[in-house]
């Protein structure tokens, strides 16, 4: 054995040098010799390049179970063997009993993929392990399954889906091997079949096969985030209302559809600058540029899309943005910016020191955190690491995220002696959106870090208030579940956000540029956020020019549509007025301030009372009004209640307009029911049991069968 393999080496040498020689001398090759050596990197090649084209699958991959029953001839007569067992576990049977084993197992212990089923292999397909000695150990082959993509042999099932799942994340998939085999997927064409094309809001991406997959992909695209998009969208076109132009940064571009529908429908209002470290995904946002007829600025343009006619071609481009192969956080301390939006996977705690670092006065950063499950006191420790909270699961977990994320904002900004003033606050199923002004300034940032405090929370009833300084727990809450239960009710949640989460005159204009782009979806959400924010349930909101007038945000006018044409062009820059324009503007927000807003809400299920049907929701919160109380809807819970009400009035209202589940006449219908079943059954007992029911019914006034004075 070992000479022959000496003397394969040396023919393989010999070959190899006689190619060489005849290369430097300039001669043509013997074709014996060209052709061995094309043969050995043919082998070569198929060895490191698994073929999966469909004449190379394996039998056990099929998509129908016809199919399967087509690898033998059931209808013959005879006996016949399994094509995916061998002989000693399954012995030649007749069609009937061999048509069953296929179908209880082969067909049935399966692993799907694409639409093919990897069925499960019998056959002497995998090499069995070696012994000590070297031999092969003999005894039976274990069952396995054919990956569909490079054919390898997988005993597990659980191992199986991982390693497609792998598959699937480096974007190799059995259409783009078996279309064209000698095109690698991490540079695809833009006419090959890899591209998806999707549009929103006017705007064409192309997306990977794998962009669904986080952390796996590098041009992560969520359908699911269309709402998080859209209010990004209108809150950067209200601050282009007030600044022009405006210097905007999309920090996580992927596949930069958000920079994209930013520069395509503001045009020369923002100047936009998408970045992303990945060079797929700066090569991608590219493409996806030129597919828009936007221009790149400052870099080579992205290959032409095939889809792009002649005439379109040549047209001018619409827009001009920027495209970076940066890092989030170096980008952030290099230049300013007047808008930038964070929208990493999972938490962006990483990456505020830098955003409030050169963020222009009046500026505005807007934070998306998908952290969900350390965000609604899913893994708590995280929570503790990331954010430095101390939370617990509430009714009411959603706000606590929302707060939670503007903490951390509010102490990023105050490192870098800069306030924040909340503009908007949105925590849904699957991500939390933060809308924040920088204010600058020492006094700014502590007015903003004197609104971070403990929240005091009954773990009994779920009464909730934020601790004040020099209070003790006990005292703070208004229930009486400590004097009335033993052991510890309260517990210290936080440090939170305890200042309002909405501004209402930015959440007005927001829906303005809502209607003026055409943003059905989310005209709904905003009108509840803007009556939320007012805690009223009051819904006629006008779109027009005339319901837009100067909205004061934080001690600043800010200068809307309306204002904007009588004003010089020194009042669009929208920085804070200076003297006695500034006073009386703090004057006019003084009775303002005196009605906070309502931190929190009740959930109307969670409080309802057993055995009473509890009014509707509209009806209640007209209840609520007319008891002297401010009310509102949530949009963190379609049950949730906003109100200024204690817990103790909040049940006191709903107890009061709530009915029993059964009315009177059925309730003395199932009394006398009971009683005639109980003399029933009494009637051949003592005496000592019909005396305790006379003395129950005695005891109930309102019973037919209570004797009479």
């Amino acid at each position: 054995m070992a000479e022959q393999k000496e003397a394969d080496a040396s023919q393989q040498h010999q070959e190899d040098g006689g190619i060489k020689r005849h290369e430097d001398t300039g001669e043509e090759a013997p074709a014996g010799v060209v052709q061995a050596a094309e043969q050995s990197e043919a082998a070569a090649d198929s060895d490191t390049k698994p073929s999966t084209t469909t004449s190379d699958r394996h039998i056990s991959i099929q998509t129908t179970l016809e199919g399967l029953e087509m690898l033998v001839d059931l209808n013959g007569a005879g006996r016949k063997s399994c094509p995916l067992c061998p002989e000693e576990k399954f012995k030649a049977c007749y069609s009937h009993k061999l048509r069953r084993h296929l179908q209880n197992l082969h067909w049935k212990v399966y692993v799907e993929s694409k639409g093919s089923r990897m069925c499960i292999c019998h056959l002497p397909c995998r090499n069995l392990k070696p012994s000590l000695s070297g031999d092969q150990v003999s005894g039976r082959h274990m069952a396995h399954y054919h990956c569909v993509v490079c054919s390898v042999t997988i005993a597990r099932k659980t191992d199986m889906v991982s390693h497609l799942k792998r598959h699937i994340n480096k974007g190799e998939t059995e259409a783009s091997y078996s279309g064209s085999s000698d095109v690698q997927f991490e540079e695809p064409t833009p006419s090959g079949q890899a591209y998806e094309i999707l549009k929103e809001l006017g705007t064409n991406v192309q997306l990977l096969p794998n962009h669904t997959t986080p952390q796996k992909s590098d041009t992560y695209f969520n359908r699911k985030m269309k709402t998080n998009r859209q209010l990004v969208f209108c809150s950067i076109a209200v601050l282009a209302e007030e600044r022009n132009p405006l210097e905007c940064l999309d920090a996580f571009g992927a596949t930069g559809i958000m920079g994209l529908q930013w520069a395509k429908h503001l045009r020369n209002s923002v100047r936009v600058t998408i970045t992303d470290i990945s060079d797929i995904c700066v090569k991608m946002i590219k493409e996806n540029c030129e597919l828009n007829n936007i221009r790149v600025d400052g870099g080579s343009r992205g290959p032409r899309a095939p889809e792009k006619a002649g005439s379109e071609s040549e047209t001018a481009p619409i827009a001009t943005l920027e495209v970076a192969k940066m890092d989030a956080n170096v980008i952030m301390h290099l230049r300013p910016f007047d808008y930038i939006h964070l929208d990493p996977f999972g938490t962006a705690v990483n990456y505020l020191d830098a955003a409030f670092r050169n963020v222009r006065n009046l500026g505005i950063i807007s934070v998306t955190s998908t952290d969900t499950s350390s965000l609604y006191a899913k893994s708590p420790n995280v929570t503790l690491r990331h954010y430095g909270c101390h939370i617990v699961r509430t009714e009411y977990y959603k706000e606590l995220a929302a707060r939670m994320v503007v903490a951390s904002v509010a102490r990023a900004a105050a490192r870098c002696n800069k306030g924040i003033e909340v503009l908007l606050a949105v925590a849904l199923e699957h991500f939390v959106l933060v809308v924040v002004r920088v204010l600058r300034g020492p006094t700014q940032a502590d007015e903003s870090a004197k609104k971070l405090r403990k929240l005091v929370h009954c773990q009994w009833c779920e009464e909730r208030v934020f601790l004040k300084l020099g209070n003790m727990v006990d005292d703070t809450l208004p229930c009486n579940c400590h004097g009335s239960l033993p052991g510890k009710t309260a517990v210290q949640l936080g440090p939170l956000w305890s200042g309002p989460l909405f501004n209402t005159g930015f959440l007005r204009r927001m829906l303005s540029a809502a209607v003026q782009h055409s943003m059905d979806d989310i005209q709904p959400l905003v009108k509840t956020l803007i009556c939320e924010s007012e805690c009223t349930t009051l819904k006629s909101l006008v779109h027009g020019s005339s319901a837009l007038t100067n909205q004061v945000e934080c001690g600043v006018v800010i200068k809307t549509l309306q204002s904007g044409e009588d004003g010089g062009p020194a009042d669009q820059s929208g920085k804070r007025k200076s003297g006695e324009e500034s006073g009386n503007v703090v004057k006019k927000l003084k009775p303002d301030v005196s009605l906070e807003h309502p931190p929190f809400y009740y959930s109307i299920h969670r409080h309802s009372i057993r055995g009473m049907n509890m009014p509707k929701l509209n009806k209640f919160l007209q209840y609520l009004t007319e008891a002297g109380f401010r009310v509102s809807r949530t949009h963190f819970d379609p049950t949730g209640v906003r109100t200024n009400a204690t817990l103790q009035q909040f049940k006191s209202v709903l107890t009061k307009y709530s009915v029993p589940t059964c009315t009177n006449a059925g309730a003395s219908a199932q009394m006398s029911f009971s009683v005639r079943v109980s003399l029933n059954d009494l009637s051949g007992g003592g005496g000592g049991g019909a005396c305790c029911l006379l003395l129950l019914l005695s005891a109930d006034p309102r019973s037919q069968f209570a004797p009479e004075d």
